[in-house]
């Protein structure tokens, strides 16, 4: 499966620090109706550093409940101890997911040889189409776009969410992407101009919020209305850098929960709730009272 437009990464919604499932199935209806091209549960706007192993069995199947094949579902599972990985595949594939979102393995550092024997070793073991997730200043290894070049390769390693953080490096692999392999941005603020120079689409946690808009930008690039989809770009844009002012998905949570699409914006330790500060420009920035967002105003530029 060659993965295109606009992918959320949910959120999992937590009320007394359990999993709050009657908002998830909320969420998932309410962004299909929006026209997302596929969800990707258990990432890390999913705080899936902080799900215990009975959660992810149930949070996977849900998600395959409640999205009843109206949409494709990718799951996001990555760790730093490659045998450990391959026994959680055995888990995953019990759910009928499309694929997983893995990430490169963290604090271990490999090098490029340690990266790609990594994900080889993953491939080899399953069906299912993996996605190679590159976020530098998580994992603090970044992958070279020759390393990727050579996972291309392999058949079930089918695309990158690119949260390289270098735009030379991003340019570079857009103007020789390997043949048939999705380049998606995770570089939300990237989305724009990742579309124009060829790429695929986007893994996005800004999608939460006007998610709308990010479609209608995906489609209007692809009618080559470039134009048009500035004129949307311009004040989304805007709005994006606040999301990611205190940890993620602490902000999103604010605003869902003020959008009633959550029951609660509670996170798990160590993720606090986000400011006051922060609550206040969210407010101005989506021109609502300052007194805080309220539910009518929020579903407007949603």
């Amino acid at each position: 499966m060659q993965i295109r437009g606009v992918w959320l990464p949910v959120i999992t919604p937590f009320i007394n620090d359990e999993v709050d499932y009657v908002s998830y199935k909320r969420l998932i209806d309410y962004y299909i109706d929006k026209k997302i091209d596929g969800i990707i549960p258990l990432g890390t706007t999913g705080e899936s550093p902080v799900i215990e192993e009975y959660e992810f069995e149930e949070i996977l199947e849900k998600t395959m409940e409640y999205v009843g094949g109206r949409i494709p579902v990718i799951a996001g599972a990555g760790g730093n101890y490659t045998k450990k990985m391959i026994k959680r595949l055995k888990i995953i594939e019990k759910y009928g997911v499309c694929g997983i979102l893995s990430v490169s393995p963290y604090y271990n550092r490999p090098d490029q040889r340690g990266i790609f024997e990594h994900f080889r070793c993953i491939a080899e073991a399953t069906d299912l189409d993996i996605i190679v997730y590159n976020i530098p200043y998580r994992t603090g290894r970044n992958i070279e776009n020759e390393t990727i070049q050579k996972l291309a390769e392999i058949k079930n390693i089918t695309g990158l969410k690119d949260s390289s953080g270098d735009i030379k490096q991003t340019m570079a692999l857009l103007q020789d992407p390997p043949p048939g392999f999705s380049i998606m941005t995770g570089e939300d603020i990237l989305f724009y101009t990742t579309l124009l120079l060829g790429g695929s689409g986007g893994i996005m946690a800004s999608a939460h919020l006007q998610t709308e808009a990010f479609v209608d930008i995906y489609n209007k690039i692809q009618n080559n209305d470039h134009q048009g989809a500035l004129a949307i770009w311009k004040p989304l844009s805007k709005t994006i850098p606040l999301l990611f002012e205190e940890p993620n998905p602490a902000p999103l949570k604010y605003c869902l929960h003020e959008m009633s699409l959550i029951d609660s914006p509670e996170t798990r330790l160590p993720l606090m709730s986000i400011t006051e500060k922060l609550e206040n420009k969210l407010t101005a920035a989506l021109g609502l009272p300052v007194t805080g967002i309220h539910a009518a105003g929020c579903l407007q530029v949603g």
